[in-house]
């Protein structure tokens, strides 16, 4: 199978190129831009991106309202580079639909296992595997939920977290034990990352979220009515 596109974005080309390396050796098609600018005329022309490695601090066009203004049309898994690793920060990539979170500096090899992780589940689910928990219709294979005939707009994070709960119904999740196998890594960050991410999904869900029930002082459970 073709290795997939990826667009690199960061304005030191010393970083562009330490990625592009890292991810070139691994099969990948690279595509640079230094700027946000340059990265929206690249992802404009370019349709066939299968994921974005996006840096926060740029000229011209910082990486939040690039994030942003691709959200406004594409799913595009997004991964977001920072020298700075404020609580803030965080919670606004996540707000804006960011998958994964990187902080500078980091080792390439993890950032390439994260590529991996990330494009296997959004292109490389097998045919078939679709799950019904209460009337949510979730497949894997397409990356699709469907509520009745209607199709449910989640994000990459939200579809991952969905499906962990249906996968371990009835089962009480801590926030942490969430944390280490949605996010696929050890992660430091604040569990209010997955508030944030519940509470989109319950609103999502519609009806449908009340299924998502919290456990005061330790997390979630998925429990169908």
């Amino acid at each position: 199978m073709d290795k997939s596109k990826i667009l690199v974005v960061d304005d030191e080309s010393r970083m562009r190129k330490l990625v592009k390396d890292f991810l070139t050796r691994e099969g990948y098609e690279v595509i640079e831009a230094g700027d946000g600018v340059e990265a929206m005329d690249c992802f404009y022309e370019d349709k066939d991106i299968a994921l974005i490695i996006l840096d926060v601090m740029m000229p011209k066009m910082d990486g939040w309202q690039v994030c942003r203004e691709i959200r406004e049309t594409s799913k595009v898994p997004i991964i977001m580079l920072t020298a700075r690793s404020e609580e803030r920060d965080e919670l606004q990539g996540f707000e804006l639909g960011v998958d994964e979170y990187v902080s500078k500096p980091f080792s390439p090899k993890i950032l390439v296992a994260r590529v991996e992780a990330i494009l296997r589940r959004t292109l490389g689910k097998s045919a078939g595997d679709v799950t019904d928990a209460g009337g949510i219709k979730v497949d894997k294979a397409a990356h699709i939920v469907m509520i009745g005939d209607q199709s449910v707009d989640l994000s990459f994070k939200e579809f991952e977290l969905l499906t962990y709960f249906i996968e371990n119904e009835g089962i009480a999740l801590s926030r942490e034990k969430i944390l280490n196998n949605v996010w696929n890594y050890d992660y430091f960050g604040d569990a209010r990352t997955i508030d944030t991410h519940v509470k989109k999904l319950r609103s999502k869900l519609g009806d449908k979220g009340d299924y998502i029930k919290t456990i005061w002082g330790m997390g979630y459970k998925f429990e169908v009515e």
